[in-house]
């Protein structure tokens, strides 16, 4: 079981809000990545997601991998 911690950045900075999450392995912990990336920018805002990233890190507080959120919404036209 791996234990991991999600936190974003923006152009502006790092965003504090944090999420612990338990998962069996990394396929597993990429599928959870991209359900709660899609999550956030399917929400209605006025947020322009494609500079913001994902990071995750285990419990040592090493990156385990980061994925930006223009990996899940496509570049614009």
């Amino acid at each position: 079981m791996l234990q991991v911690l999600f936190h974003y950045s923006t152009p502006r900075g790092a965003v504090s809000s944090q999420s612990v999450v338990e998962v069996d392995d990394l396929p597993e912990l990429r599928e959870y990545a991209e359900r709660f990336v899609q999550t956030l920018i399917a929400a209605p805002a006025l947020e322009d997601w494609r500079n913001w990233v994902l990071h995750v890190s285990d419990d040592l507080g090493r990156e385990v991998f980061s994925m930006p959120f223009s990996t899940m919404i496509g570049k614009p036209h």
